[in-house]
């Protein structure tokens, strides 16, 4: 009877302990969270296109920027329709590897008469949910997962995919994969012969005629 105390005791301090960190299922809570940042410069048109001086400061102020691979770039001329402009930033941008978007995000400000917003939208992936903090609990009675489980594999997808929106959104197929390419890598990995008979052997070359 002295010992019951003590046990009830040592039970409702368990109890606790096991609920801290309960992640019943196999499917990470720690998810690459995508944040998008706009950067807008204001260049002055003229009737033929960018004024004169402005191409270089357009494509020096892209060059800060490091534009690349999943950026987006959009004129916004205000309403007003300058084919030359158009085609000047266009013309820049293909530079980068990239096109004008079909749709410019919603301007702050009003665009001033003989001006055009270039607007370039970067977006970025990381786990931000990762801490030292997230992998708290000590019993684990019921075999739940770790509370970092998914952060290494997660994280390393958000640093590494080339287009973050891609996680949101998805790519669609184009419909340009050929399936006789693709089985090409995989049709001689089968015909070669088992590397105990030489078959993943490495020639050497020599050059220089020896």
């Amino acid at each position: 009877m002295l010992h019951r105390p003590l046990l009830l005791t040592a039970l409702a301090l368990a109890v606790p302990l096991a609920g801290c960190n309960s992640y019943r299922g196999v499917e990470s809570i720690h998810q690459p969270v995508v944040s998008r940042s706009d950067y807008a410069l204001d260049v002055q048109t003229s009737s033929a296109g960018l004024a004169p001086g402005e191409p270089e400061r357009l494509r020096g102020w892209l060059d800060t920027l490091r534009l690349g691979y999943g950026d987006s770039v959009a004129l916004d001329q205000g309403g007003t329709e300058n084919d030359g402009a158009h085609a000047d930033v266009a013309a820049i941008a293909g530079r980068y590897g990239l096109r004008l978007a079909d749709a410019a995000p919603i301007a702050g400000t009003a665009i001033a008469p003989g001006t055009a917003r270039v607007t370039v939208s970067r977006t970025t992936a990381a786990v931000t949910s990762c801490t030292t903090q997230s992998n708290r609990g000590i019993l684990n009675f019921d075999s739940h997962t770790s509370g970092s489980y998914g952060c290494a594999v997660n994280g390393n997808l958000a640093a590494m995919v080339a287009n973050p929106s891609d996680l949101v959104r998805g790519v669609a197929d184009s419909g340009d994969y050929d399936n006789v390419t693709g089985g090409k890598a995989v049709s001689a990995r089968r015909r070669a012969a088992p590397t105990g008979a030489g078959g993943a052997a490495v020639k050497s070359e020599s050059t220089g005629g020896k």
